[in-house]
């Protein structure tokens, strides 16, 4: 039997594709049911959280398992198998256990370093041993898996590397300011009461927002989430529960709000948000004033010289000699009469008045500046000899590619601040709660799952991320060992009970030959015979042992049996019982 991984994530699917093939709780029991059904699997785990969803499997052959759990996924997600094909992952064997153990540190998570998903791996193992689809390979790679999340976050700073997704999508919020600053004073509506709802909210309550409301579909659980944020000994947070059916209400009352529902339709539409900050003013954005370098009508810099036709510092934006209708491009944004947009496609000979025209603006300038015969505020003359060599270089440039590479950027154009927003929307659901088209009202800022992982792409890795990627490799090493050595271990078993059975019967043979003999030294000869045969043993099966842990010693089981003739039947029977002994060791996730 050997491990396999089929999934998808944030790093392999957009978010679109992630919303739709997102599973509810009872699609996952149907898919844990339905993929232990199959005939490659043996065992099958779940792994679904709010940008990814992975399906584990025990199977006897690769190729089969591939296809299985790939037509599975698409029949549980209702994607369609051809469109979600492109963005699956497998992987097998030891690159899953590596990747399990990955997703466990958090290296695997859209803000690294978040601890969260521990929490969300022990609830795929409990889900898996609840319905007994999880058998020994899956129940010992998932609690090793957790004992290797909690190792890498004692052991080293990851989480330094990165916050929880809660926490980020705050910071985010903030615009990367300080958080608690932010946070202090404004009222938060939370909708939902799960884990991520639960620590949303108390993050905002432990950063200073003087009310949370909650709002659930189960009632009771608001209620409870809110209580449990009233008795908090580290906040003096006031927080109360209300119905769905208030949301429309509160979210008027409300400067930030975070939701994250199972719900599988929008919760917060455009229009709601719309409606909620009717009538409130959105602040105005600072460093804009009114006849400043950014209103409307302001201009500034080296390009509103040349729009408004005058000469700059740089002595351009006079006709005499340009080849270019000055005209007619200096009004484009983002002109530059000296960048790559005026002189593309420029023919040879216009290319060399241009350069003089230039020359004539900028570089003689130069020239005067460093002690040439000009006078100030001349604008001199070309000298041919010494430019002919730089615009031939040029004009060669221009035939072999047709445009010279940009030397100055473009002037840039400024775009509107946006007023500050009276709303702020977190939303953490998978599939989304609020409409993206919020995205798009003034005086609101949403952040979603999208844009955290647009924003978290570019994030600095922390040093302390290859310490725990030094410990993923050296336990993904120490799981596929031990897990080989258990693969032989029946086998060794056998062995030595067959071995006792040829004591037992030599032993019976001597009562019968030697009838008379004593009870002392019937027993001396049996542990005599005993001790013979455990050093004859000892050596091969401990050896036997280390080179089946090493990677490619799963033959040695196999060799073991032909070499002693084994019945693959007893090797079985101790495969079963040994299963089923640590079955029922093994208490809960």
């Amino acid at each position: 039997m050997s491990l396999l991984v089929v999934g998808l994530s944030h790093r392999s699917a957009p978010v679109s594709v992630l919303e739709r093939a997102a599973l509810n709780a009872d699609e996952q029991v149907k898919l844990l049911q339905d993929t232990v059904a199959a005939e490659p699997a043996t065992e099958a785990a779940v792994l679904a959280t709010c940008n990814r969803i992975e399906l584990y499997a025990d199977v006897d052959k690769f190729h089969a398992g591939v296809a299985e759990l790939s037509t599975l996924l698409a029949q549980h997600s209702g994607v369609g198998l051809e469109e979600l094909t492109p963005y699956l992952y497998v992987h097998y064997e030891d690159r899953a256990v590596h990747h399990l153990f990955s997703v466990a540190c958090g290296l695997d998570s859209m803000v690294v370093g978040e601890g969260q998903i521990l929490g969300q791996i022990k609830d795929s193992l409990a889900r898996a041993q609840e319905l007994h689809s999880a058998g020994r390979l899956l129940n010992d790679l998932f609690q090793q898996a957790l004992r290797v999340g909690k190792r890498a976050h004692s052991e080293t700073g990851i989480d330094r590397a990165g916050q929880s997704l809660v926490t980020f999508g705050l910071e985010q919020l903030a615009r990367g300011g300080d958080v608690q600053q932010w946070a202090r004073g404004k009222k938060a509506l939370v909708i939902g009461a799960g884990s991520m709802s639960s620590l949303a909210a108390a993050t905002l309550a432990r950063a200073g927002v003087a009310e949370i409301v909650v709002a659930n579909r189960t009632f009771d659980r608001a209620e409870r989430l809110a209580q449990i944020l009233m008795d908090g000994d580290d906040t003096d947070v006031l927080a109360r529960a209300v119905p769905m059916e208030s949301v429309p209400a509160e979210l008027t009352r409300a400067d930030v709000t975070v939701s994250c529902t199972g719900a599988t339709g929008l919760v917060l539409t455009a229009e709601a948000v719309a409606g909620a900050i009717e009538g409130r003013t959105p602040v105005p954005a600072t460093g804009s004033g009114e006849d400043g370098p950014g209103a409307p009508g302001g201009e500034s810099g080296p390009a509103a010289g040349a729009q408004r036709g005058g000469a700059s510092g740089t002595g351009l934006g006079s006709e005499d000699g340009c080849p270019l209708d000055l005209s007619a491009v200096q009004a484009t944004a983002g002109f530059s009469v000296l960048g790559e947009a005026a002189v593309a496609g420029m023919a040879a000979a216009d290319l060399e008045q241009h350069a003089a025209w230039v020359d004539n603006g900028t570089a003689g300038g130069d020239r005067r500046a460093a002690g040439g015969t000009a006078r100030p505020g001349q604008t001199g003359t070309l000298d041919p000899a010494a430019d002919t060599d730089a615009i031939a270089a040029l004009a060669a440039t221009v035939a072999t590619v047709g445009r010279i590479p940009e030397r100055r950027r473009p002037e840039p154009v400024e775009e509107p601040q946006r007023p500050e927003p009276v709303l702020f929307l977190l939303d953490l659901a998978m599939p989304r709660d609020i409409d993206a088209a919020v995205h798009r009202l003034t005086g609101v800022r949403l952040v979603d799952i999208e844009s955290l992982a647009e924003a978290s792409a570019g994030a600095p890795m922390a040093a302390d991320v290859d310490q725990v990627r030094r410990i993923v490799s050296d336990e993904v090493a120490a799981f596929g060992a031990a897990l080989r050595a258990a693969h032989i271990t029946p086998t060794v078993v056998a062995l030595r009970t067959m071995a006792a059975d040829v004591v037992a019967g030599e032993i019976a043979r001597l009562d019968g030959r030697l009838p008379g003999l004593d009870d002392k030294h019937r027993a001396e000869i049996t542990q005599t015979v005993r001790r013979v045969v455990d050093k004859l043993l000892h050596a091969p099966t401990v050896r036997v042992k280390q080179l089946a842990a090493e990677p490619g010693g799963a033959g040695y089981a196999d060799a073991l049996r032909t070499l002693f003739d084994l019945d693959p039947e007893t090797v079985a029977a101790v495969s079963r019982a040994e299963d089923s002994t640590t079955e029922k060791d093994r208490g809960p996730a």
